[in-house]
């Protein structure tokens, strides 16, 4: 895979910064007080929050929006994300009122939402075997760029920062017999695009990535410290 090294280990280093500014929030009173809540049933953005909760020294839970995220549709791939993501978070806060949940003065909530766009295309998870044969067929004839929103909603005040990612990928043809073993395994259908970048069987045929590993795969880790930061006070 081709980096920039420059811009990588700038990148590295702001991270650094983003990881010990929120250990040592997480520390305080009001840190330690605070209920971190990500709005995403995705294995891949779990994996994403359990590095950053190891490295930052916070815990966090998992609600799941359960919206029909076809049900909204906009034309320009970033207006669609932000939409879904703030979308997202309006179900998960409707959630939480209908518990009866007394703290959400202490609540971030963190929602998501990612599309690839392809050719001018946006794509969403396939709904098909063959749609995901032609998604993934697809990605040698044209780069694939992830679009993706990170928003982070307090609900005790209704205050909301959001931001939006964006990754290019590269690639050369990945081989029929691949695109078969991950129709069967299924979780291309769990992926906008079918797009698993992190896949053993799809890595060995990214040829470029412009952007961070973890946009591409859906949370953009230094992003989801810097967007929790501005509620640090």
């Amino acid at each position: 895979w081709y980096f920039s090294w420059t811009a990588m280990a700038a990148a590295a280093a702001r991270y650094g910064d983003l990881v010990h500014q929120a250990k040592r929030w997480f520390g305080t009173a009001k840190g330690r007080n605070s209920r971190v809540i990500l709005g995403s049933g995705s294995k891949i953005r779990r994996k994403l929050m359990d590095e950053i909760c190891e490295q930052a020294g916070f815990e966090y839970e998992v609600i799941s929006a359960d919206i029909d995220e076809r049900a909204i549709r906009r034309d320009d791939p970033a207006d669609l994300v932000t939409t879904l993501a703030l979308a997202k978070a309006d179900a998960i806060q409707e959630k939480l009122k209908l518990n009866g949940d007394p703290s959400l003065e202490n609540v971030l909530l963190i929602t998501c939402d990612q599309v690839v766009v392809h050719n001018g295309n946006i794509l969403e998870k396939p709904t098909s075997k063959d749609e995901a044969r032609q998604f993934i067929e697809g990605y040698k004839d044209f780069p694939a760029s992830t679009v993706g929103s990170i928003c982070v909603t307090q609900p005790g005040t209704g205050r909301q920062e959001s931001e939006v990612d964006t990754a290019h990928i590269h690639f050369d043809a990945i081989p029929p017999e691949t695109i078969d073993y991950l129709i069967a395994e299924g979780e291309v259908f769990y992926c906008a695009g079918g797009l698993m970048v992190e896949h053993d069987k799809v890595n060995p045929h990214v040829t470029k990535i412009e952007g961070t590993m973890d946009a591409v795969m859906g949370l953009p880790k230094a992003r989801v410290l810097n967007l929790l930061a501005k509620f640090f006070d």
